[in-house]
């Protein structure tokens, strides 16, 4: 039996976009970039997937002109763009498991995108370009479907001035010179949240890192090579533990980018982490930030949530990793941590819901340690060698795709062998801050 589209609302937590009547398999972004007045001419082909019959999709695309769509496996009747929503529709309504293709081509001065919680996406910086597309940024620079939980894999080609570096997701494929332009091609094979899709521009040296299980890149000013050395110096062995923590590192290469900017937090992107001058010292606030970047490479990059409001399973696990680096480095204990922050919250107001916390205060810090603190309680409960069983599996089982709250809680519980619905219950669903447990399991 058929299913015909009924809604496009994806998710609440970011209004206005996505579309769930469809999923895109593959991203092919051809973009030409001047820096000279910010202009951005693309050039994108989307092979997508009908989920459901419809006779209509939509994609996000904000701020930026459509020129000409072109879509093969199916007759285009018209299409509009207004409001940042491109619209196709269809001659007649097209049955679920159609593969389409659309070629669209767009061009103008990329914005960034608002929403509840801010603006997000391609910005210009005082030489160059960062794009932090954290949570609905990504229609900033091209079209897309843009839900976390429709992960697709990419190929991002960038035509820029020579002067500059660009870093994007995945592997560099090609780099050709013509003139005093130099294309630069990037491929993610492996799937990825539209938000996650990044283009970093500057004027870049790029240094490798020794030791790591993998390929390392830090990408930088030449004037700061001695302060991101200095700064990123554990960025191997940060690696490594982590790898052992949490299974193996799940791409195929980390690339680490500083800014000549000043930048009031990191970012990380699939793949990529993005960190302003101000980030390269060795004091714990930058080297925390470090850590909770590079976590996200496991928990919100290879496992993503399905709506944002999960976004524990990526925050508050990358919170716990700063512990968990500061306990591996010898700095303080998760303990220690964990105590710590239990006593910061406990003086804050006690009225947010760790995995309902509404759009604006997504990114509450409230959201960002009390997620921690659960996995800190759920260690003491289960013990060390379950706790970290129950991470490796986490992300064996949902690498490449996207996860819930409630897939979190059965896998523990199978993980323990018993009920933990107490646990979760005063930790993730009760407002009230709970007292923070005695470490006597720890083991």
């Amino acid at each position: 039996m058929s299913t015909t589209a009924t809604s496009t609302q994806a998710d609440p937590y970011v209004p206005g976009h996505g579309d769930t009547a469809y999923g895109v398999d593959h991203y092919d972004l051809d973009l030409t970039y001047k820096a000279a007045g910010n202009h951005l001419t693309g050039r994108a082909q989307l092979t997508l997937t009908l989920a459901v019959d419809t006779p209509t999709i939509s994609l996000d695309l904000h701020a930026l002109k459509v020129t000409r769509v072109d879509v093969t496996g199916t007759t285009l009747r018209r299409w509009a763009h207004r409001a940042s929503r491109l619209t196709l529709r269809f001659a007649d309504s097209v049955p679920a498991g159609t593969v389409l293709s659309l070629t669209i081509a767009y061009a103008g001065t990329p914005r960034t995108v608002p929403g509840p919680d801010g603006r997000a996406g391609w910005e210009e910086l005082a030489d160059g370009v960062i794009v932090a597309s954290q949570p609905h940024g990504a229609p900033s620079w091209f079209p897309c479907n843009d839900r976390a939980a429709d992960k697709a894999t990419y190929g991002i080609s960038v035509t820029m001035d020579t002067a500059y570096a660009v870093v994007a997701n995945g592997t560099l494929t090609e780099r050709r010179k013509n003139g005093r332009a130099t294309r630069w091609t990037y491929a993610m094979d492996e799937p990825m949240a539209p938000y996650l899709a990044t283009v970093q521009i500057g004027r870049y040296e790029t240094t490798e890192v020794s030791g790591a299980p993998l390929p390392v890149r830090l990408h930088h000013p030449p004037r700061l090579r001695s302060a991101v050395a200095e700064a990123f110096a554990d960025q191997a062995r940060m690696v490594s533990t982590f790898a052992d923590l949490f299974g193996p590192y799940p791409f195929a290469e980390y690339a680490v980018v500083v800014t000549d900017d000043v930048l009031e937090i990191p970012l990380e992107s699939q793949a990529v982490s993005t960190f302003g001058s101000n980030h390269c010292t060795r004091s714990w606030e930058a080297q925390r930030l470090i850590a909770h970047e590079l976590s996200h490479q496991w928990f919100g990059n290879a496992v993503t949530v399905a709506q944002w409001s999960d976004i524990w399973l990526h925050e508050g696990f990358a919170c716990y990793a700063e512990w968990l680096w500061s306990e591996a480095a010898g700095i303080a204990t998760a303990q220690e941590q964990a105590q710590r922050h239990h006593e910061k919250l406990a003086a804050l107001p006690q009225d947010i819901v760790v995995t309902a916390p509404g759009a604006s205060e997504m990114f509450d810090d409230r959201v960002y340690k009390r997620g921690a603190l659960t996995l800190h309680a759920l260690r003491i409960e289960v013990g060390d060698t379950t706790f970290f069983s129950i991470l490796r599996d986490w992300v064996a089982r949902h690498s490449g795709g996207i996860v819930t709250t409630a897939e979190f809680e059965a896998l523990c519980e199978r993980a323990a062998g018993r009920r933990l619905r107490g646990l979760f219950e005063a930790w993730l669903r009760s407002e009230p801050l709970p007292p923070l447990p005695l470490p006597q399991r720890l083991t």
